[in-house]
Parts: structure tokens; C-alpha cells; sequence
């Protein structure tokens, strides 16, 4: 059994066209792109309104307390909980947008 390069070829771009392989690709990118601005806008909005708020001196990702000689890092946390939780929503009005929950 012989294997021609053309067929090949010709296999391969038609299971990038059948498979939606090219649509992962660009939902991949928009999403790392998305992911980016969204931890930009916690890293230097949100996290320096909470961190006031919470008393964190304007710097939430660096606020700790000790206990003991245990230093927490609650600051951290607490800043990638909220990264989480707008990308998780970003995602959810995504998908209720483009209708795909439906599919």
C-alpha cells in the first residue's frame, strides 16, 4: 500500500474543513487573548479598589496576615478567585450569546 502526498494532502485540508479544526484554533486564541485582558483589568482595577477596601493598602495581591510563623497570602488568592469569576461569566454569557447551549 502505497501513500501519494497528494492524497494526503488532499485528506488533510479536507479534515481541517470537516472537523472545525481552524474554528478551535481561533476560539483558542480569542480565548488566551480574553484570559489577558481580563486578569489586566483584575490585576490594575479591580484588585486595587478591593484592596482598599479591604484595607490592603491598595495592593490586593500582596496582602498577607501571619499567624504564628505562618504567613498567609490571602490577597493572592482572593485576587484569582475574582479573575476566575469573570472569566467564568465572560464564558457563560458567551455561550448564552452565541446560543451554543441550545446546540
Amino acid at each position: 500500500m502505497s501513500i501519494s502526498p497528494k492524497r494526503t494532502a488532499e485528506d488533510f485540508f479536507k479534515f481541517i474543513r470537516e472537523q472545525g479544526v481552524m474554528t478551535l484554533a481561533i476560539g483558542f486564541l480569542i480565548g488566551g487573548t480574553v484570559s489577558k485582558l481580563v486578569t489586566a483589568f483584575i490585576t490594575d482595577i479591580i484588585n486595587p479598589l478591593v484592596g482598599l477596601a479591604l484595607g490592603a493598602a491598595g495592593n490586593l495581591k500582596e496582602a498577607t496576615f501571619t499567624l504564628g510563623s505562618a504567613t498567609i497570602a490571602w490577597g493572592d488568592f482572593v485576587s484569582t478567585a475574582i479573575d476566575f469569576l469573570v472569566v467564568a461569566l465572560l464564558v457563560y454569557f458567551g455561550i448564552k450569546l452565541f446560543g451554543i447551549d441550545k446546540k
